[in-house]
């Protein structure tokens, strides 16, 4: 506690705990202090960065200090899933001390306990600190409570000491950083001739003629593509082919869904609650004993009810509504109050006729139109199909009807007009708002009425025999399943089966495709089974609960940290293959081909084309009517007017290109300005690629996956 001792000998205190809170959320800082045991057992390492192990019991205390900033900031504990995401977190920070300190010794790289000092109560104050002692009513910082409040720190709770001691401890690594991040960013500079070149990149603008064959006018079946051919491509491309460790799998699931006998065992339970809830002396008690959601007194207005109870207005004081079924739940309803409430709410349906354009003109149509469509209702046409037929929103799919909906929800003239209505039934005519002409229908007039209803809900749960069954059914096909190959056969024939493949799956991937908390599927694929023994290529899992359903994977394939193989990235790598080798034979054909660009495309046959590009800019890259093509444009920015490119290999095709016209920047370049900005940009990428560089030069070998 250096700097607590460095403070003490140079100021007085007093108490200031605005600050508690915030301490507490710096727990879950990015910096943390420690050292890894060199000395445990390969059975004990999570892992090992830049040459040095990482043992379970420091990397737990790291995630121990991650999961208690959690519970801290949010009030509960994580679940599986958040652990998941703080793991993640916890070696982060573990990767990041100590292959950032390794960078930090070489420099020589310290920080003082006057610095400490400096960044609590001297000139630079910590932006944490500044936060927590600055008066929101005056926006003043005020450096003497937080003298006070180290003062006192020894007399605060545990807890309250702890946090500190941690925040304490993360100063030092952060000023580290900042250092190191600054030296980089100081590193970084733009020359007088870069600002100009990308000045006049972003300002030239050309006018471009061009001819495109498409590789799709080949068709991909004509040009085979061999495993030797992608590899070449993957070793002449190894840079856009590096990945990390990898697993595939196929899987199964079995959901545990509830059957017909065990929602008529939930319907006879609610019959029965049904008898019992309508002469139940408390109600509010009752659906507190016996629903499985939470009792809620509010007063509900027609909008925020049920649809169900919803349709049965006016309801009655007393009353049990239902059992109504709907997503899983039964549902009784018993109305215990009803009062007028502060807000309106009505139904409504309508079609909306939007203007085409912004003009008079444009206006007038679409009124013209909405008077039509409001005649043809009233002579007899249904509305709801009209909705469909004309309506220019959302609500085309519902007929127009936009449900019940409180006042002030919709637009004012809207409103205006729904609420002013006194009974249901179609507006005389159209209401114009900044959607445009509204054809309205009331459903349901304005009420103020409320009501108080005690809800008793019961979810179609799944019984134990229900489980049992499914439980059964997986392990037959457990039992079934001893390879691949059994496993597909044994899938096949049962058609209530549906096979999912899942490919590259990372080490610390907590979700399968859909699968939500699958850490021990991903587990299993890694090689870490209750077996203790490794997984293979072709091995068959037990049978896993994951949610609501049961789940049984096989390994169909691994892969290792490094260069993808072909089978990996075959039919990524094998569409690229096949354009080059469809660009050869197009570029071939093309440069028989003599004469002006329309001349060229008719030799060619009818799949060139020939097309006009205005206004092309050198620094986007883009050719207009084709898409991403830089060296289209670069080619065609380096051209003389009138003159054309030979035929080349580009991203939708092949293509040749003539400059019509050029046209340079002619207002001079504020090299200044534009300096100022590329080193802005620079700056801002530099933290990001610094830590991307240093994790790719210390071996980081990650072996969480025995653990967690």
């Amino acid at each position: 506690m250096a700097l607590i001792n460095t403070i003490r000998e140079k100021s007085g205190w007093a108490v200031g705990a605005i600050i508690i809170g915030l301490l507490l959320f710096m727990l879950g800082g990015d910096f943390l202090y420690g050292r890894n045991s060199l000395f445990a057992g390969n059975d004990r390492v999570v892992g090992e960065v830049a040459g040095e192990k990482v043992d379970y019991e420091t990397f737990n205390a790291t995630l121990e200090q991650a999961k208690q900033a959690f519970i801290a900031q949010q009030g509960r504990q994580p679940d599986e899933n958040t652990m998941g995401y703080l793991r993640d977190q916890a070696w982060n920070q573990t990767l990041y001390r100590i292959a950032f300190q390794k960078e930090f010794d070489k420099l020589g790289l310290k920080v003082s306990d006057d610095e400490l000092t400096d960044m609590v109560q001297g000139n630079n104050i910590h932006p944490s600190i500044r936060q927590a002692f600055t008066d929101p009513q005056t926006g003043q910082f005020d450096k003497t409570k937080v003298i006070e409040y180290l003062r006192n720190l020894d007399k605060l709770p545990p807890q309250t000491q702890e946090a500190f001691r941690n925040f304490e401890a993360n100063l030092g690594p952060e000023r580290l950083a900042a250092k190191y991040n600054n030296l980089l960013k100081l590193s970084t500079y733009v020359t007088a001739a870069e600002a100009k070149r990308f000045d006049e990149a972003q300002n030239s603008k050309a006018n471009v003629r061009y001819l495109l064959v498409p590789y799709f006018t080949i068709s991909d079946s004509s040009v085979k593509v061999t495993d030797e051919q992608v590899q070449a491509y993957i070793d002449k491309n190894k840079g856009r082919y590096k990945v990390e460790d990898g697993r595939s799998i196929e899987y199964v699931t079995i959901p545990v869904t509830a059957s017909v006998e065990d929602s008529a065992t939930v319907r006879k339970t609610v019959d029965e609650l049904a008898t019992q809830f309508t002469t139940a002396p408390n109600d509010s008690l009752f659906a507190k004993l016996n629903s499985d959601q939470p009792y809620n007194a509010a007063y509900l207005s027609p909008a925020d009810m049920p649809e169900k109870l919803r349709s049965q207005l006016p309801l009655q004081v007393g009353k049990v509504y239902g059992p109504y079924a709907e997503n899983g739940t039964y549902s009784l309803f018993k109305v215990t109050g009803q009062k007028a409430g502060a807000q309106a709410a009505a139904r409504a349906s309508h079609i909306l006729i939007k203007p085409e354009g912004t003009t008079p003109e444009a206006d007038a149509a679409a009124k013209a139109k909405a008077t039509d469509i409001l005649n043809k209702i009233k002579g007899g046409a249904d509305f709801a199909a009209m909705a469909r037929q004309y309506g220019t929103d959302g609500t085309t799919t519902t007929g127009g009807d936009l449900g019940w909906f409180q006042q002030g929800r919709m637009v004012p003239e809207f409103e205006k007009a729904v609420f002013g209505a006194t009974s249901a039934g179609l507006l005389p005519a159209p209401v114009k708002t900044s959607f445009g002409y509204h054809i309205i229908k009331i459903t349901a007039p304005k009420t103020t009425q409320t009501y108080q209803v005690a809800a008793v809900q019961k979810t179609i749960q799944p019984t134990d025999a229900t489980r049992d069954a499914a439980y059964q059914k997986a392990q037959q096909l457990k039992g079934e399943a001893t390879d691949l190959e059994s496993f597909r056969k044994a899938v096949a024939k049962d058609k209530s089966l549906q096979k999912v493949e899942a490919k590259g799956l990372g080490r610390g991937e907590q979700a399968v495709n859909n699968l939500q908390g699958a850490r021990q599927l991903v587990r299993w694929a890694y090689g870490f089974n209750p077996e203790g023994t490794p997984t293979q290529v072709g091995d068959v899992s037990e049978v896993f609960e994951i949610g609501d359903q049961y789940v049984i994977a096989v390994l169909t394939g691994e892969r290792t940290k490094g260069v993808a193989d072909v089978a990996s990235v075959k039919p990524e790598v094998s569409a690229l293959v096949r354009n080059e080798l469809k660009a050869e034979q197009i570029i071939k054909k093309l440069s028989a081909a003599k004469g002006s660009l329309e001349q060229m495309a008719q030799a060619y046959g009818p799949n060139a084309q020939v097309k006009t590009a205005d206004n092309v800019v050198l620094g986007t890259g883009q050719l207009p009517g084709v898409g991403n093509e830089p060296l289209a444009v670069g080619k065609a920015f380096g051209l003389k007017p009138g003159q054309k490119s030979a035929p080349f290999q580009g991203e939708q095709g092949v293509l040749v290109v003539e400059a019509v016209s050029v046209q340079k920047p002619t207002v001079p370049t504020d090299v200044k300005s534009v300096r100022q900005q590329l080193m802005a940009q620079r700056a801002a990428r530099t933290d990001n690629l610094t830590y991307e560089a240093i994790k790719q030069h210390a071996n980081v070998k990650d072996e969480r996956t025995k653990f967690f």
